[in-house]
């Protein structure tokens, strides 16, 4: 297990074709040899994920959020990426990716990548993770280790807590293979008449519903010291299966678990109503063919056949697993209550500038299921904060509450608003009202008489129904409810707000990198900018007449909007650089997202390397450029970032010989976001806010504890700090750095 505390996170699935050595002018930068897969870079980033579970200087329970936050991630990729590869082969599409690479030859490579990869996880879960888990008198235990109080427990809460909800499907002739829902857990049981001696498949569903943990009694355990003890459900369901078949001898009984495609496959352009045609879409969904079949090792070869024939799978479609299996499950266990072993909650601070607001009293949902208009007035409004200048807020360091939060609750029970236009993309996890208070706001500013415009994206993949959940709310209310464009999916985080003051109409935006989600903003870092420029009131005028309407507009004063003009913008930009390192030497690119694949965008880097410009980038995930390349991307350094919040905002800082372009917004340097997504990226033009974004980017620059260094060959080294060196993590830096500059505030 050595392995698994490497620095180093190995490996490519095959060696890198070597790079051309000719002269820079003779170089062929659309050569496949100096991209890196796009797949293969999402593997990378999922095992830098694993190693904080892997990392003894994760706290405990920290480390297996982060081992169910692994499995998690892959079950979404195979729903997506695995099955969108399987789609290609089956249509023979013969198109390679940047590295040169087939749909076959990825599908092998990620198979070759993950079958390893996830046996040393459960190993590594069983062998370390749930003896120190022990140590700390956290005990989940195995039925055949239990004693006689424990089983007896376990017995009646079959009986009567799981045995009702269980349904057994039997297969044979009259009989048809049963359906099986995607991600469930399921056990496949072999039985055998007692009369007749035949014996019999079925498949026992362990109901979702229920813990997947059973929690045993306090003091249960013969050690008597045990503060949790559990054991799996599915053990519990095996051990009692002579309830579901009696008269039947249990012969064998092993769990597996499928994945399906989950995908939608949508006609737009083809679509009366696009709801509609989403709702249909996500019936169809439930029964996407299955990409995956995870089942424990040691199944006899007859239940592996059995299943592989009636699932229409290969063998490189199974995952043979060592120990449980969806230990995405292993996130209820992460936050059982022991503050010593999870890291100490973080309390958001308000800002400065927004302390001398009055906090509002919010709205509250009455039984009705609308929130109540009564509101306490507060002297001080956060408009007024916003004619003082523009307002940057980071998230999760800035409280998303008393910023974001509160310019919606305002603007919906402010008298002098006349309209409030905003784009949903993921907004809340279920439909309740009380889980959004955005959506709460704007049902009120509806009620109160404003005129309310909701960009509601029904394609946010895996929030459909949510979305249509919250469209059908706000339609009830007269607000003007939109989809979006054709063949677009509407990405852009923005909002604004009209408003009358004195004898004229003033326009308040607000232009974010993240979803206008309280929950998310407690756990991913995003930046917004609110501001009453007249200049970006005016583009997001011209930008909601585009989404809503007919509009065609194809110029804007300051936004950079995909795909109208971003990535002409970005790589004009990348070309300023060029010309300055030429003049002065003085090129200097720092750009911060979340994925790089875009082939133009990529090139232009190399270009701007070979000429000298200084470039670090910062990506979290996926990255298909190669830095460190001679005589193509010597000059790019690539760092990713994952630690306790996940990185989500992007910055895009070109150092224009002291006179810094610096750009926020919710575009990744993607195809998909530049060509099929409408996207809205700011400039920052107050000194101070750049200066503190650079700020910002230098503290991520220097990291040595959270930063991982992206190397030519497609691997990831974690930097560490040195013997004498102090450790410098980002989150911690910028936790501190906020806490620093409240205290300093109320003293």
């Amino acid at each position: 297990m050595a392995a698994l505390q490497a620095k180093r996170v190995d490996s490519a699935p095959a060696p890198p074709p070597k790079a051309p050595t000719a002269p820079p002018q003779e170089i062929n930068l659309r050569d496949p040899a100096y991209y890196l897969n796009r797949e293969i870079s999402w593997l990378k980033f999922n095992q830098r994920v694993l190693h904080e579970a892997f990392d003894e200087r994760t706290l405990l329970l920290e480390r297996l959020k982060f081992m169910a936050i692994y499995s998690s991630n892959l079950d979404e990729y195979f729903m997506v990426r695995v099955s969108g590869l399987k789609q290609q082969i089956a249509a023979q599409v013969t198109q390679r990716s940047l590295d040169g690479l087939t749909a076959q030859a990825q599908l092998g490579a990620i198979h070759r990548e993950l079958k390893p990869e996830i046996q040393q996880q459960h190993q590594y879960f069983t062998e370390f993770l749930k003896p120190e888990l022990a140590k700390e008198n956290i005990c989940l235990l195995d039925y055949d280790n239990l004693n006689p109080q424990q089983v007896a427990f376990l017995h009646q809460y079959f009986l009567d807590q799981i045995f009702p909800v269980l349904t057994p499907l039997a297969v044979d002739p009259g009989h048809p293979f049963p359906y099986i829902s995607n991600l469930s857990l399921s056990l496949a049981v072999l039985v055998k008449d007692t009369q007749t001696g035949d014996g019999h498949f079925a498949r026992v569903k362990v109901p979702s519903m229920l813990p997947r943990f059973i929690e045993l009694p306090e003091n249960s355990c013969d050690c008597s010291i045990c503060r949790w003890s559990g054991v799996p459900i599915e053990q519990v369901i095996a051990q009692n299966l002579e309830f579901l078949f009696p008269g039947m001898t249990i012969q064998a009984c092993y769990p597996f678990r499928i994945t399906r495609n989950a995908d939608l496959e949508l006609e737009e352009d083809e679509a009366d109503d696009l709801l509609l045609a989403i709702e249909e879409e996500l019936r169809k969904r439930r029964f996407g063919s299955v990409v995956r079949m995870e089942i424990q090792t040691g199944t006899p070869d007859f239940i592996c056949q059995t299943l592989m024939r009636e699932l229409e799978l290969d063998e490189s479609d199974v995952y043979h697993i060592e120990g449980l299996l969806s230990l995405s499950d292993l996130m209820g266990l992460a936050f059982l209550p022991f503050p010593h072993l999870q890291q100490a909650p973080w309390t958001p601070i308000v800002p400065s500038r927004l302390r001398k607001v009055e906090q509002l009293e919010m709205p509250v949902v009455a039984a009705n299921g609308h929130p109540d208009k009564a509101i306490k007035e507060s002297p001080t409004d956060i408009f007024s904060v916003i004619r003082g200048g523009d307002l940057l807020v980071h998230h999760p360091y800035d409280s998303f509450t008393a910023t974001v939060q509160k310019f919606i609750t305002q603007a919906a029970h402010d008298p002098n608003v006349l309209t409030i236009k905003m784009t949903l993309y993921r907004t809340a996890a279920d439909g309740g009202l009380a889980s959004s208070p955005i959506v709460s706001s704007l049902i009120a500013a509806a009620e109160n008489g404003k005129q309310v415009v909701a960009l509601v994206e029904l394609k946010a993949r895996f929030d459909e129904e949510n979305n249509i959940v919250w469209a059908r709310k706000l339609e009830k209310v007269g607000v003007h409810v939109v989809y979006g464009l054709v063949g677009l999916k509407t990405h852009t985080k923005i909002a604004l707000v009209v408003r009358r003051e004195s004898k004229q109409i003033r326009r308040y935006v607000h232009i974010g990198t993240g979803n206008y989600n309280p929950k998310t903003a407690r756990l991913y870092t995003d930046l917004g900018l609110l501001s009453c420029r007249d200049e970006l009131g005016a583009d997001l005028t011209d930008l909601f007449n585009y989404l809503t309407g007919f509009s065609r507009h194809q110029s804007y004063r300051k936004l950079l909007v995909a795909p109208v003009n971003l990535r002409d913008r970005i790589l004009e930009l990348i070309n300023r650089e060029i010309d300055h390192q030429r003049q002065s030497n003085s090129g200097r690119i720092i750009a911060k997202m979340n994925s790089l694949v875009d082939p133009k965008i990529i090139r232009a880097l190399y270009r701007a390397s070979q000429a000298g410009v200084k470039i670090d980038l910062i990506v979290r995930g996926i990255c298909s450029l190669k830095p460190g390349i001679k005589g193509v991307s010597e000059t790019i350094n690539v760092i990713s970032i994952i630690g306790r919040f996940l990185e989500h905002d992007r910055i895009f800082y070109f150092h224009n010989q002291g006179q810094p372009t610096v750009l926020i917004g919710s575009a990744d340097w993607r195809q998909r976001n530049l060509d099929r997504r409408v996207e809205a990226v700011v400039p920052i033009e107050d000194p101070a806010l750049v200066a503190e974004l650079r700020e910002l980017l230098e503290i991520m620059l220097s990291d040595n504890r959270q930063a991982w260094e992206l190397q030519p060959d497609g691997t990831f080294v974690q930097r560490r700090p040195g013997p004498d060196e102090p450790e410098r993590s980002t989150h911690q830096l910028l936790m501190q750095r906020a806490t620093q500059y409240a205290h300093c505030l109320l003293h």
